[in-house]
């Protein structure tokens, strides 16, 4: 089974920064504990906050004993480029196939309290080089749900066949109230394989982005 993600607090609930503070959420800037460092690529170049997913969110649905019952999972890509609101992204250019190691990272951390806001500005006009948080709740999905997901398999089977052995950890489809388009019906998908992932070998995930 997987988790399907359904997103709450778009434009105009007039959500603010503090709703979301050490919460599920997709987009806005992150909520990390201050042991930890934005994640960036090979040349320094911060990485787009993708979402975070608190873990007792997921608790009691299907799927979620592969995954700590506690603390806070965060994704980061190079994804800036296929979105016309971020303006580009200042990191290597990563298309159809599988990613470089350094386009994207996953993060954990136990800790869900005392987190601190890291904020991404864009240097001309310090405004925020990112989306407007929206909130996210959980509920059980097929195993190749067709959407934005956590866990099962990929949609693509494409994706399964270039990487045997790896199950989903996050799966992102396109959005048009994101502007987000992934050339033709295009995926993102963060993978690792069931032992890694068991023992949170979160230095292992791939990335592999399919589309027709």
């Amino acid at each position: 089974m997987s988790i399907g993600i359904r997103f709450t607090g778009r434009e105009g609930d007039r959500l603010t920064p503090g709703d979301l503070s050490g919460k599920s959420k997709w987009w806005g800037a992150p909520d990390l504990p201050v042991f930890v460092d934005y994640p960036t690529d090979d040349e320094g170049n911060p990485l787009t906050f993708v979402c975070q997913i608190r873990l007792e969110d997921l608790n009691g649905l299907p799927g979620a004993e592969l995954l700590p019952g506690r603390g806070m999972l965060y994704f980061f890509a190079a994804i800036g480029e296929y979105i016309p609101a971020l303006d580009g992204d200042s990191a290597g250019h990563n298309g159809i196939g599988e990613w470089s190691g350094d386009a994207f990272r996953v993060l954990y951390s136990p800790v869900t309290e005392g987190l601190e806001p890291f904020e991404i500005l864009y240097e001309d006009d310090d405004t925020p080089a990112y989306l407007p948080a929206e909130g996210i709740t959980f509920e059980a999905a097929a195993d190749a749900y067709d959407s934005f997901k956590l866990l099962g398999t990929p949609y693509y089977e494409e994706i399964s066949s270039e990487l045997p052995g790896y199950v989903n950890l996050l799966q992102i489809d396109e959005n048009d109230d994101w502007g987000l388009t992934l050339y033709d019906c295009g995926m993102i998908c963060f993978l690792i394989r069931p032992e890694d992932l068991r023992d949170l070998r979160l230095d292992r995930v791939k990335v592999y982005f399919h589309s027709f």
